[in-house]
């Protein structure tokens, strides 16, 4: 059975990382994943959160925002604060970054990703994610070459996707017509060793097995895996130090 934009249940959106994409960050992807689109810039800045003062550790923090023609009506700016939302997936990003890095090695900095939705079909928080830390390893990396850090702090890579139940079929990487439909809807976020960030998931109707569970795992696996060879082409290509544009196949 094929899904509304042509892909089968276990395929992933077309994927798109585009490093160095903006001047003045020390790290920048814009990453694309179907229709979505968002952008991650990361900023360094020698100062720690006060709790931290004096502990010689960094670090890694995120804001979360979409602007307001990311969507089919325009959303008002939060000019206000941030909405529940919007903080719910910013400290879910800095969560999964920290997950994965040695905050020892940072000294006392503090790295912050700044991830605007610039188009949403579904799945931004899990884009902002797969290409936050591709921005992030590309602010570090700059870093070593320039004398900053003695090395890229990163243990592992992370990633995420979204999975579901649509219509009684298991599904990968859901767009927004396909996640407003779910009967079950999952975010995993998931390191590059195979072990669980954060899992975000509920049934929208009646509960659902360990069964079905176990089944969805093992899909959004698969296409964690793929996302983790796109990040990794992606920062090999950081070597020629210019913008580059990285497609899954």
């Amino acid at each position: 059975m094929l899904r509304i934009d042509g892909r089968t249940n276990e395929e992933l959106r077309p994927l798109e990382l585009r490093t160095g994409v903006l001047a003045y960050p020390e790290g920048s992807t814009l990453v694309k994943a179907g229709k979505t689109q968002v952008l991650c810039a990361v900023t360094v800045e020698d100062r720690v959160p006060n709790f931290m003062k004096g502990e010689g550790r960094g670090w890694i923090t995120a804001e979360y925002a979409m602007l307001p023609r990311s969507t089919l009506q325009r959303n008002p700016r939060e000019t206000a604060g941030r909405n529940g939302r919007s903080l719910e997936i910013q400290r879910l990003i800095g969560r999964s970054l920290r997950g994965v890095a040695n905050l020892n090695v940072l000294g006392e900095r503090t790295f912050t990703i700044d991830c605007d939705v610039v188009q949403a079909d579904g799945g931004t928080r899990t884009a902002a994610i797969t290409g936050a830390y591709v921005a992030l390893y590309e602010a570090m990396d700059r870093m070593v070459k320039h004398g900053l850090l003695p090395t890229v702090p990163l243990v592992h890579p992370v990633a995420a996707v979204s999975v579901g139940i649509v219509l009684d079929e298991p599904m990968l990487d859901l767009c927004y017509e396909e996640d407003s439909h779910a009967d079950v809807d999952f975010n995993v976020v998931m390191t590059g060793a195979g072990d669980f960030v954060e899992l975000q998931g509920a049934a929208e109707g009646k509960p659902f097995s360990k069964t079905t569970l176990d089944s969805l795992l093992t899909l959004a696996n698969k296409g964690l895996r793929l996302l983790f060879e796109v990040q990794q082409q992606a920062i090999e290509a950081l070597a020629t130090e210019q913008p580059t544009l990285v497609r899954s196949d």
